[in-house]
């Protein structure tokens, strides 16, 4: 994604009545990066530090950085798709054939579940329950709507998931993705 890209997005952003703030500063992004253990992908960082959306449902990360109680919510929401998926362990007998045989006491399954998780690619929150994993950090990742392991692909990449969720047409230049970029685990879910 480039920087005419993301201008237009943002265009068209602001014309859905989303409200921006100033972009992220280099600073800034290197303390989220520190504080929340996540690197953004290009195509998001880029995005991020053009302009920074901060209407209701989007992703503080300005806040999160400078205010205690916002940094403690950050960390909750960067832990949804974990405290999702153990949810549905618990309640749903969900259990993923990669971890193997699947123990009878939750405590033991928990224990499991949080080993193999912290090895997948992290979900970095942009807005309600969307999520673009860290993993490749490449652009054009897909952007997942999670809800507890009810995952589907809400955008092959960052583009198309604006466009879908805040129901506008791209430009043509853009191009269209026509399948998403592989993601360890989380595609698997869907």
């Amino acid at each position: 994604m480039t920087q005419k890209h993301v201008q237009k997005l943002i265009e068209l952003l602001k014309s859905k009545n989303i409200i921006f703030s100033t972009g992220l500063t280099n600073n800034e992004v290197q303390k989220i990066s520190t504080n929340f253990d996540i690197e953004f992908p290009p195509d998001l960082r880029l995005f991020l530090q053009t302009a920074l959306p901060i209407s209701d449902g989007f992703t503080h990360w300005r806040m999160a950085i400078n205010d205690k109680k916002e940094h403690k919510m950050m960390q909750e929401r960067l832990n949804v798709p974990l405290d999702n998926i153990l949810y549905d362990v618990k309640h749903n007998n969900f259990w993923f054939e990669d971890w193997k045989e699947k123990p009878e006491n939750f405590e033991q399954q928990r224990k499991i579940v949080v080993r193999f998780y912290r090895e997948y690619p992290k979900l970095i929150p942009i807005y309600s329950h969307r999520y673009i994993p860290t993993k490749p950090c490449l652009s054009g990742n897909p952007v997942f709507s999670v809800y507890q392991t009810d995952i589907i692909y809400y955008g092959y990449d960052l583009a198309q998931y604006f466009a879908h969720e805040f129901l506008f047409n791209l430009p043509s230049w853009f191009g269209k993705v026509e399948e998403p970029q592989e993601i360890e685990f989380w595609d698997k879910l869907i």
